[in-house]
């Protein structure tokens, strides 16, 4: 999920990635440009520009050479920590008056998040986009590698790709995708496009096709998930934080009121929050998962369908909504699940949707913030918090109010209220 860019700001994040460009290759490759109103360039900078120092003291030189103090943005490739682990960017701030931050990765020797990180900190700190976000990690590929941030560190997570399962799917319907169109095309609309084009089918048996591979590939990924290999395995009071914020957006019983769950995945959740509830109903893409719960839980309904598409339910039917690590999932749209959601909700019903923030380095048996970069091996410490506030935007839009936020150990949780 990425916010849209300007063209402008999306060059000056090109010319901070060429500037790393020049650095030493050992080490990090980090790039900066600092940028005034008028969109012309004040001065760039780069990591070991002179004698191995740092991007910092680069940039604050070249600017004490320009007489300036201050800057309309500032483009960083990489937030990155100084030696006593703290962030130069924030270094920089304390000197320096800017009004935009462009960021594209956290620093990785990152493992957790720091109270100096001006991402987090600041606020409406702007990232640049995944396509760009790729191309710096590839500058940096050793460095990454060899860091917590590599889920080659959890082997569930590196062996089940969803865009690789969804490429083989298609594959196996007669439509031959590499993993990098899929990669290229992470909207279901897309993907079905891309189909129509390549190999002169109607829409509709495009449609049919991806979504049968989406439900394919989710059903192998989690319709037998094992926990053992998740976040929540480092965080044992999970369903205490869920309880916390549905008792901070409702008054009533969870059990008596009519809930509807949607993107069960293998159902761990699922019957640890809601077997008591004797009006429930579980929606999922994958039958695998539904099958499981159904088993669980036989008081419950089971519907075979996607967040984007409720038709099957009525409108204004339920009292609570809530789906878990569902709306960061690919090929996921987030704007059509959102009014869904809305339509099948009752008038003043709350909405809990959760963000998946939390991937378990199975070497170091501890939970690392952030949610993998599509296409890539790395995860990104930034990106659920970036993910919450697009989700956020987009409930707005669909017509909820009350929007807020609350970060947990291993899930960052929205709720609102249906209008």
């Amino acid at each position: 999920m990425e916010a849209h860019m300007s063209p402008t700001s999306t060059k000056w994040m090109k010319y901070a990635i060429g500037v790393a460009q020049r650095a030493p290759q050992s080490g990090r490759r980090v790039g900066v440009a600092l940028v005034s109103e008028h969109d012309e360039l004040i001065c760039s900078a780069f990591e070991g520009e002179v004698n191995g120092e740092s991007w910092r003291l680069a940039l604050r030189r070249r600017m004490q050479e320009f007489g300036t103090s201050s800057a309309h943005s500032v483009y960083l490739t990489i937030n990155t920590l100084s030696a006593d682990r703290s962030f130069e960017l924030a270094e920089l701030l304390k000197e320096v008056r800017v009004d935009r931050l462009f960021i594209g990765l956290p620093d990785p020797a990152l493992t957790s998040y720091l109270d100096d990180d001006p991402v987090t900190a600041r606020g409406g700190v702007h990232r640049f986009p995944d396509d760009l976000q790729r191309e710096i990690l590839e500058q940096n590929r050793g460095v990454y590698a060899a860091s917590e941030q590599n889920i080659d560190r959890n082997p569930h997570y590196s062996t089940h790709r969803i865009s690789e399962a969804v490429s083989t799917g298609l594959g196996s319907r007669g439509f031959a995708l590499s993993r990098s169109d899929v990669n290229a095309n992470r909207e279901k609309a897309a993907l079905a496009s891309l189909i129509c084009q390549r190999y002169g089918i109607e829409r509709e048996e495009a449609d049919r096709a991806v979504n049968g591979a989406l439900s394919d590939a989710f059903d192998v990924k989690y319709g037998s998930y094992d926990y053992a290999f998740d976040a929540r395995a480092a965080n044992p009071g999970w369903a205490s934080d869920f309880m916390s914020v549905y008792k901070c957006s409702s008054a009533r019983s969870l059990s008596a009121v009519n809930v509807l769950n949607v993107g069960v995945g293998a159902g761990f959740e699922a019957a640890a929050l809601f077997s008591e509830c004797p009006q429930i109903t579980f929606v999922d893409i994958a039958e695998r998962g539904l099958a499981t719960i159904s088993g669980r839980i036989p008081s419950s309904r089971t519907v075979v369908s996607s967040a984007e598409e409720l038709s099957i339910l009525p409108e204004e039917s339920f009292d609570l909504y809530v789906s878990l690590r569902t709306y960061n999932s690919s090929f996921f749209d987030t704007s059509a699940a959102a009014s869904e959601a809305h339509r099948v909700l009752k008038p003043g019903a709350p909405i809990i949707i959760s963000v998946a923030n939390g991937f378990l380095s199975t070497r170091r048996g501890c939970v690392i913030p952030g949610l993998i970069i599509p296409g890539t091996e790395f995860v990104d410490l930034y990106r659920g918090m970036d993910t919450a506030n697009l989700i956020g935007a987009e409930l707005d839009r669909a017509g909820f109010k009350d929007v807020r936020m609350s970060l947990k150990t291993t899930e960052i949780y929205l709720t609102a209220v249906a209008t």
